[in-house]
């Protein structure tokens, strides 16, 4: 989906944590949203793939936002929750 920014990038390779939830907790999905220049939403997807936290093609295409050179970018993950 990120092919924008990273044309030779792969599906995701980030793998979820293995380790069971603790007892009592459900999976539940939050979204990231970034807003930004093109350059700055770039910038910030490449860390957050340096971190280990998402893949480039995680990431949605950028959008724009109606604003001049301002643009959004979402990715949903999947976290537990009580």
């Amino acid at each position: 989906m990120f092919n924008f920014f990273e044309p030779d990038a792969e599906a995701s390779t980030v793998l979820p944590d293995s380790s069971l939830p603790e007892a009592g907790l459900r999976p539940d999905r939050i979204r990231h949203l970034i807003v930004g220049s093109l350059e700055a939403i770039r910038i910030t997807i490449k860390a957050q793939h340096k971190q280990g936290y998402a893949e480039p093609n995680d990431w949605s295409d950028p959008l724009p936002t109606g604003r001049p050179k301002e643009w959004f970018s979402i990715v949903t993950k999947r976290v537990w929750v009580e």
